[in-house]
């Protein structure tokens, strides 16, 4: 679609008394941003910095109404009207750029708390929302009706916090979709059994909120499809909006999908790379078709101004939702309207930064937006960073390297990108060859978009040695060099073995029908990243029978849970075989003797054709130690693998900090580390 297809979607619209400048919105998301379940700073920033770049509502992430669906300090929470000003100091910070916000209030339920707080979960039964996780506490009538008063007075605190609306979240499998599913709702009292007694207390919950916050604009979240077996369907959703709708004042449903279920359904609700753009847009036009009277809002992997704008324009939704694209490029609508899409850093649909890092109780990050989160730290040492140009090479052309050269340029910098092959993106633009990975390819083309825009001089083809750079050498003259030559995949042979590939050379045999890839294949994962399991999914949908061998005690352990789900699906319908808690004893021949690390006890694995070795890899680092270690070089900066392997994330994020506080990235680093 060109510029012009999106003239409906900036355009403004209302949403019952709530006008509305375009059509695009942001979805709740967590953040992991708050303190003792208040938001802060660094959510006003947050926020303040999408309504600056000129998206209509932004819907804050769920709000606890209660304690007992809390779990860390670190989420949000309106338990009393302490609450109330920091709330109102996130409104403020957005309604001061034109942009409309709304509260999302809910209860977890069953998979809140836990460890974290030593009480139970609330929930209407005892089911755990996962194997091994801890059994909820079933809530009587009691605990019901506290929870109940409990939406009502936040309601009431966003009323009085200055929010344009509030949103109910009846969906993602949290509490209120917990008693409306019939797959966790077997309770035999009045709020079970039938349909209309799993529905008794969303309802009282949207009458407590019309009844504490009158005339405050009100709107649901549901999932359309649960994902589930016995679960809520299609149907089954537009029965029970359409009932509410009936007898509340509802301003919209947002349509979203999944349940938090440890199972694929879960993999739904933050779709990676592996789904389709509008995955799930089949959703929102269901209830366009059904309910025409009700504005929808649809969500979930529209990646992009141009795609969200497609179900607008075919009437499938009103309003489309785009978070990670936010998170990516929190401009992304102002710079559509000034004619600068192309400007747009896009999203990866990796769910490394957010989702990732969520799961470790860490507040969200993105690879290709190193400030998300600490915009107002980055501005703050970016105005007290000391003036003057200085010469700067960067050596390597990956992630890192790139984005380095783009932040010293920026930075008033006069900035060379010596690379020595004979294209941008190193490591990054291997792994988007990858069938499947292919929409990492969109970081590479964005960087090498910006550096193209720039003045940064690069060169191809162009290696750099330590006596190049030395006083009199052929690099003489430049104050900084930025080191981002990456890392050299491990390998680990086996003497009289099947022959073994590593990682790059198992990538450039994927297209080849001829080579040992094609047979029984083990796969042995030393890292658990995307690294071993993309080529494990690759080689499997090539024809080959693979094994993923991993020494440790899960599959993919660094693949965020909401992926892995849909990773191991995948992979369970190629025929792939896991051996966790192995690692390689032996090998002759066609056979690999596997040895278990916790007894020591062996078993054979015949007919292996061939070992893709995921060893982990080494820095790239000897440019960095001979000239870290001499007086006459000039002085210089390590980034990316070649500082330590990692991932696209952290290397993407050191290119940034050192491009941009060149004279001291390290104080930098330091003061970011600690913003509140």
């Amino acid at each position: 679609m060109t510029s012009s297809d999106i003239t409906a979607l900036l355009s403004p619209v209302d949403l019952g008394p709530v006008r509305l400048r375009n059509r695009v919105f942001v979805p709740g998301h967590t953040t992991n941003f708050g303190h003792a379940n208040h938001p802060t700073e660094r959510h006003a920033a947050y926020h303040a910095e999408r309504a600056r770049g000129g998206v209509g509502l932004i819907i804050t992430e769920g709000i606890r109404v209660h304690p007992t669906s809390a779990g860390r300090h670190i989420s949000l929470g309106s338990f009393d009207d302490d609450s109330i000003p920091a709330y109102a100091a996130v409104a403020e910070a957005v309604q001061a750029h034109g942009t409309r916000l709304f509260a999302q209030l809910l209860h977890t339920g069953r998979q809140a708390n836990g460890d974290a707080t030593r009480t139970a979960a609330w929930s209407p039964g005892t089911t755990p929302w996962a194997a091994g996780t801890h059994i909820p506490h079933a809530m009587g009538r009691s605990d019901i009706a506290l929870v109940v008063r409990s939406f009502g007075a936040a309601a009431r605190r966003m009323r009085q916090a200055g929010y344009d609306g509030v949103e109910i979240h009846l969906g993602h499998g949290h509490l209120i979709e917990q008693f409306l599913s019939p797959f966790t709702n077997t309770r035999t009292d009045a709020y079970g059994g039938s349909a209309d007694g799993r529905l008794r207390f969303a309802r009282e919950v949207l009458a407590e909120v019309v009844a504490q916050a009158p005339g405050l604009p009100l709107g649901i979240r549901v999932s359309t499809d649960e994902f589930l077996p016995g679960g809520l369907t299609p149907p089954d959703m537009v029965g029970i909006v359409d009932r509410l709708r009936q007898e509340f004042p509802l301003l919209y449903v947002h349509a979203s999908h999944a349940a938090y279920h440890g199972s694929y359904s879960l993999a739904t609700q933050m779709a990676d790379m592996s789904f389709r753009h509008a995955h799930f847009r089949h959703h929102a036009a269901l209830f366009k078709k059904e309910i025409p009277a009700l504005p929808v809002l649809a969500v979930c992997r529209l990646d992009s101004l141009p795609e969200a704008a497609e179900l607008v324009a075919s009437g499938e939704a009103d309003l489309v939702g785009l978070a990670r694209p936010h998170i990516a490029d929190p401009h992304l609508v102002r710079r559509a309207e000034e004619g600068r899409a192309h400007e747009v850093r896009g999203c990866i649909a990796c769910n490394q930064g957010c989702v990732g890092r969520l799961e470790a109780s860490l507040p969200i990050a993105c690879v290709v937006n190193p400030e998300v989160g600490d915009e107002g730290a980055w501005a703050r040492l970016r105005s007290a960073r000391p003036a003057g140009t200085r010469r700067v090479l960067v050596v390597g052309a990956g992630p890192s390297g790139m984005e380095a050269a783009l932040s010293a340029h920026r930075a008033g910098h006069e900035v060379t990108l010596a690379e020595a092959g004979a294209a941008l993106g190193g490591g990054i633009a291997v792994a988007a060859t990858v069938p499947g990975r292919e929409r990492l390819a969109l970081m590479v083309t964005d960087l090498a978009r910006e550096l193209a825009d720039s003045a940064v001089d690069i060169r191809f083809g162009e290696r750099v040695s330590t006596a190049d750079l030395l006083p009199g050498g052929r690099l003489d003259g430049y104050d900084d060099v930025v080191v981002a030559t990456g890392a050299r995949p491990g390998r680990r042979e086996l003497p009289g073995g099947p022959p073994v590939f590593d990682v790059l050379e198992t990538v450039a045999a994927l297209g080849d029908d001829t080579s040992p890839l094609r047979g029984t294949v083990l796969v042995r994962d030393d890292q658990g990243t995307w690294t071993a399991a993309c080529l494990a999914e690759a080689l499997a949908r090539a024809g080959a029978r693979v094994h993923v061998l991993s020494p440790t005690a899960s599959f993919a352990s660094k693949i965020t849970t909401y992926s892995r789900l849909a990773l191991t699906r995948r992979l369970g319908e190629l025929g792939t075989r896991s051996h966790v808690m192995r690692d390689v004893h032996t090998a002759r021949g066609d056979t690999v003797v596997l040895r278990d690390t916790l007894s020591g006890h062996t078993e054979e694995l015949t007919g292996v054709t061939a070992v893709v070795d995921v060893a982990l890899p080494v820095a790239d680092d000897g440019l960095y130690r001979e000239l870290d270690a001499r007086d006459d070089a000039p002085r210089v900066h390590v980034v990316g693998d070649a500082n330590a392997p990692r991932t696209a994330l952290e290397a993407v994020y050191e290119g940034r900090l050192a491009g941009t506080f060149l004279t001291d990235a390290v104080t930098g680093a330091e003061l970011l580390a600690h913003t509140p």
